[in-house]
């Protein structure tokens, strides 16, 4: 499972990299069962995976208003997202 977490996400990142040719600045966080959690079935191991807000490899997206407070608009749906990075 490790291994092919590793590849997984070296696949992503070089596809992100590759959608603008450019290096693309991204931040994970992960979650597991709380320490002090007495029944822990629930639980699983996961991450979050926010990708970089770029326009282009030479514009950035600034959140701005309600993007800050509640949801970052895209340009694209996630649909097409996927889609790009599919066809790379």
């Amino acid at each position: 499972q490790r291994n092919s977490l590793a590849a997984i996400l070296k696949t992503l990142l070089q596809k992100y990299d590759r959608l603008f040719d450019t290096s693309f600045p991204y931040s994970m966080g992960w979650h597991a069962k709380p320490a002090n959690h007495e029944s822990g079935e629930h639980w699983q191991l996961h991450a979050h995976f926010y990708p970089p807000l770029l326009r282009s490899a030479t514009i950035k997206k600034f959140m701005v208003g309600y993007e800050m407070m509640a949801e970052p608009q895209r340009d694209i749906t996630a649909e097409s997202a996927a889609q790009w990075l599919r066809d790379i």
